[in-house]
């Protein structure tokens, strides 16, 4: 409210629900940007925000208690609950929003929502605009200018309280563990979805609400297909496993990337490219920091990696015209990461005025440089085909510094065959 114009109102929809078969529901997932805003989880509501209104700035609309819904479908906060349990100024059966929204978008000149995310909602709103200029008279007042709410909420969501930030390091933790826990338990002969279901084991018994994402469980050739989700191959011995797997803990993320040997021993070539991946992670977090540029992690990747596959003969030629002519792109092909936070490739801009924005403490990023080389490719040596690594960790900015918030599993080779063999 700080930051919007006197004489104006935001509107935030809560997401819709969706269909999975039939009459079955996807587990519902709210509107980040509402359940930032004030954490209200139900599907069927809208936030309004209202600066300066006398009978309450802070108002919801929500689904009435109803008995009969309640025993099918769950429990509903109703009005009272949205003014008791998440203090609302004022709150009214959604129901009744045709009735009561008009009215208070009447004479305002600003409307804050975010257009084109619920096209259902917007036929509403825009409904509700014409309702007060068509019918309320020709001294009604219908809203002059529409702006983009995302544009304020993103960069409050962008830097993080410390509050978001312990319960992201919480998610960190709990990820973490699950991970270690896919370490100890891997052996040949295991599927893929196994090591998943363990992983997911560790997410729901330690607290987290959900998988933040499709957990990957990718074994030998499969680690090369960046989001491979089958998770249905045997796991074989002399192979690779690559997870990126994160859990969501208080509608925070977290987003981590192992790659280990199945059978707790990394061959010498799988070594060599896992050491390299390494180097150039610890080379980008080196380049976290308040007032350095976003990009300077995601070039010293580049030039890590280039190096590394030039040293193995995997690339030839001169390093730097290598990186120029993109050369690495056919080993590694995504940028180094990516802002994290109630929403796993969370929002914020990375570029401001077409410059790359600098770090600033409170901003929580994913880094997770990879090198991956497909079966497929004859322009290497067959020793190096199907070998895949990704090393992903979260961290964020601090004062002085950063912090990895998933620092709780190994990423050395010979801490990670310790664990193994335990």
């Amino acid at each position: 409210m700080a930051m919007m114009p006197s004489n104006s109102i935001a509107v935030i929809a809560a997401a819709p629900e969706k269909i999975r078969s039939k009459d079955t529901h996807y587990p519902y997932k709210q509107n980040t940007s509402l359940s930032y805003l004030c954490g209200f989880p139900e599907p069927e509501s809208a936030l309004v925000i209202i600066p300066g209104r006398e009978q309450g700035e802070f108002v919801m609309f929500c689904r009435d208690k109803n008995l009969l819904r309640e025993t099918w479908d769950g429990y509903r906060e109703g009005p009272e609950g949205a003014v008791n349990r998440y203090a609302a100024d004022d709150a009214f059966p959604i129901d009744d929003i045709d009735d009561i929204l008009p009215g208070m978008l009447e004479g305002k000149d600003r409307v804050y929502y975010a257009i084109g995310k619920d096209a259902d909602f917007d036929k509403h709103l825009m409904d509700w605009v014409n309702n007060v200029r068509s019918l309320r008279g020709g001294d009604a007042m219908p809203p002059s200018e529409f702006v983009d709410l995302d544009h304020l909420v993103n960069e409050m969501r962008l830097i993080k309280t410390a509050g978001e930030i312990k319960l992201m390091r919480r998610a960190g933790e709990i990820a973490a563990q699950a991970h270690c826990r896919a370490m100890k338990l891997s052996k040949p002969g295991l599927y893929e979805y196994q090591l998943q279901a363990e992983i997911e084991h560790e997410f729901m018994i330690s607290g987290a609400s959900a998988p933040a994402y499709t957990s990957i469980v990718g074994g030998g050739k499969n680690g090369c297909i960046l989001h491979y989700i089958e998770n249905r191959d045997k796991l074989k011995s002399g192979d690779l496993v690559l997870i990126d797997a994160g859990c969501e803990y208080e509608n925070y993320a977290s987003d981590i990337t192992r790659t280990f040997p199945v059978n707790g021993k990394f061959t010498k070539p799988q070594a060599a490219i896992y050491d390299i991946v390494l180097a150039a992670q610890a080379a980008a977090i080196e380049q976290i920091a308040p007032g350095l540029e976003y990009h300077l992690a995601n070039d010293a990747t580049i030039q890590v990696i280039t190096q590394g596959l030039v040293d193995l003969e995997i690339l030839q030629g001169d390093v730097d015209a290598l990186i120029v002519q993109g050369a690495y792109r056919d080993f590694y092909m995504h940028s180094v990461g990516h802002w994290l936070g109630m929403d796993v490739h969370d929002v914020g801009d990375y570029k401001i005025d077409n410059k790359w924005r600098v770090y600033e403490p409170g901003m929580v990023l994913t880094v997770e440089p990879g090198i991956y080389i497909s079966p497929d490719n004859q322009n290497v040596a067959p020793k190096w085909r199907g070998i895949a690594v990704r090393i992903e960790d979260d961290i964020l900015v601090t004062k002085t510094g950063c912090e990895d918030l998933t620092s709780g599993v190994p990423k050395v080779r010979d801490q990670i065959e310790q664990l193994m063999a335990g």
